[in-house]
């Protein structure tokens, strides 16, 4: 049980510093995904292939 509480933990972390950082590296094309429990909980538990839906979504919506 404590394992799976610290492995949850540790992909909260990557997804929070992965979304961090696609903000700061694309912050000059004033595309900015929002930090919220929505997209933390996207990229927590779909990864990079999430993080990317989300960009796509971005581009869909502007």
């Amino acid at each position: 049980m404590v394992k799976k509480i610290v492995s949850f933990v540790k992909k909260f972390i990557f997804a929070f510093l992965l979304l961090y950082g696609l903000n700061l590296c694309i912050n000059s094309l004033n595309v900015v995904i929002p930090i919220n429990v929505f997209t933390l909980g996207t990229v927590t538990f779909l990864g990079v292939p999430g993080l990317v839906s989300l960009v796509a979504m971005f581009f869909m919506t502007k």
